[in-house]
C-alpha cells in the first residue's frame, strides 16, 4: 500500500510539474499579439498553435498514463492536467478528453461534461460533432469544424478542432479555435 501510494504522489508531481512547463512555454510565447502576427495569419497561427499543443499533450499524457493502471486514477490525473492550461491571446484555448466511444472524460471549461456520452450531440448545424472529432483522431489526428459553446460568450460559435489520440489510451485529447465574428 505504501508504494502504490508514493507512485500516485509521484505522477501527481510530474502531472504537476509538467503542467506547470506546458504553461510557462506555450502562454509565455502566445499569449503575445506580436508573436502571432510576426508568424503569419492570426487563424493560421492558432491553428498551427492548436495542432502543436495537442500533440505535446497527447504525448506528455500517454507517456505518464503508461504508469497508471487503475482506470480512476488515470480518468483523474487526465483532469488535473488539463485543468489550468488555457492558451491564445484571449484565453480562449484549452483542452478536452473524449474516450473513442464518445465519453467525455475531462473538459477543461465545462465541467458538467465528464461521464456524459456526447455520440449523438449535434451542433447549431446538425453535426455530430463528437463523432467526426473521434473518426478524425482515429486517423491519427486532424481538424474539424464545428460550432461549440465559447467561455464568457452565449450561444455556439464556430470553432475550428484539432483532435489526437493519446499514445497506447483509449483516450483523444483536443483543442480549437474560435474563429472570430462568427
Amino acid at each position: 500500500m505504501l508504494n502504490r501510494s508514493r507512485g500516485v504522489n509521484s505522477v501527481k508531481s510530474v502531472v504537476s510539474f509538467m503542467t506547470l512547463l506546458f504553461s510557462i512555454l506555450y502562454g509565455t510565447l502566445f499569449l503575445v499579439p506580436e508573436t502571432l502576427n510576426a508568424a503569419g495569419d492570426g487563424l493560421e497561427c492558432q491553428e498551427q498553435v492548436a495542432k502543436a499543443v495537442v500533440h505535446s499533450a497527447a504525448v506528455g499524457l500517454g507517456g505518464v498514463l503508461k504508469n497508471i493502471e487503475n482506470e480512476k486514477d488515470r480518468i483523474n490525473t487526465i483532469r488535473d492536467f488539463i485543468e489550468h492550461i488555457r492558451f491564445y491571446p484571449d484565453l480562449s484555448g484549452y483542452f478536452y478528453v473524449y474516450d473513442f466511444d464518445c465519453v467525455n472524460i475531462a473538459h477543461a471549461t465545462q465541467k458538467d461534461l465528464p461521464g456524459k456520452n456526447l455520440k449523438d450531440h449535434r451542433d447549431a448545424k446538425g453535426k455530430y460533432v463528437i463523432r467526426e472529432l473521434a473518426a478524425a483522431a482515429k486517423k491519427g489526428g486532424g481538424f474539424v469544424e464545428y460550432y461549440w459553446v465559447r467561455p464568457g460568450f452565449k450561444g455556439e460559435h464556430l470553432k475550428i478542432g484539432y483532435v489526437e489520440p493519446v499514445p497506447d489510451t483509449p483516450y483523444f485529447i483536443g483543442t480549437g479555435v474560435y474563429i472570430p465574428g462568427q
